[in-house]
């Protein structure tokens, strides 16, 4: 009887460790939980290969409207899933630790060697995000430590990253904003509800170099073909002539 009990609280207390996880589109960053939405229809689908998702049954399920977080509204409804849940350290970094007395409020904003968040960053000096150009200040507000920063110092949100990342990346984030970087899934018209994939969903920013892309962004494999939908027995309205 107590070890039935120890089990049922145990599944009340860690109820995502019961279900498949897979991720959205960066391991270890977006990772989702395998639930039923409806009977018979779970909320993803996971690749048995890559643990990646393959397909979602509700691609609104956790998100909420991106709002005013973008300077030019995109067309359409565009919704996000929220980042801040998924940074286990966020509510305590900007006052247990940085809260401007311990450690001490530092200034100055140049370079300097790191005791804390090795695993994040391994070596501060030698940050790869930037070359050299940047340091962890440019993009960590220094007075609210779980918040990011602006040209203007102004305090940015980790659920829009976009706001920081477009300081640099102007071309990019146009395209983002655009529709054609990024990932979207929803409605294919264009003033649709879509959901939006902002920048640190898909790309690293403490580690940029992965892979041969130097982008911050891990290649997967391509899945195969999916199966054929019901009553097709070939795929041929897909070929173009003389291709």
């Amino acid at each position: 009887m107590n070890r039935l009990l120890a089990i049922l609280v145990l599944m009340l207390l860690t109820p995502l460790a019961l279900g498949e996880t897979c991720f959205e589109s960066r391991k270890g960053s977006s990772e989702v939980t395998k639930t039923d939405t409806d009977p018979d229809l779970p909320n993803v689908k996971c690749s048995d290969e890559t643990g990646a998702v393959l397909w979602w049954g509700d691609p609104y399920e956790g998100t909420v409207p991106m709002g005013d977080s973008d300077v030019l509204t995109p067309l359409g409804e565009a919704v996000v899933k929220p980042r801040i849940p998924k940074l286990s350290l966020h509510p305590i970094c900007g006052t247990a630790c940085h809260n401007g007395s311990f450690p001490p409020k530092n200034d100055d904003k140049n370079p300097r060697a790191l005791t804390m968040h090795q695993d994040i960053v391994p070596d501060s000096m030698n940050l790869q995000h930037g070359r050299g150009a940047i340091w962890c200040l440019d993009c960590h507000h220094s007075d609210q430590r779980n918040m990011l920063t602006d040209n203007f110092s102004n305090p940015v949100s980790f659920n829009e990253p976009q706001k920081l990342c477009g300081k640099c990346h102007g071309p990019v984030y146009r395209d983002w904003r655009d529709g054609l970087h990024g990932k979207r899934i929803g409605e294919l018209a264009s003033d649709g509800k879509k959901r939006w994939w902002v920048c640190t969903e898909c790309h690293n920013p403490h580690d940029v170099q992965q892979g041969t892309r130097d982008s911050g962004f891990a290649e997967l494999d391509p899945e195969r073909a999916p199966l054929l939908p019901k009553g097709l027995e070939n795929a041929d309205h897909e070929h173009h002539s003389g291709h």
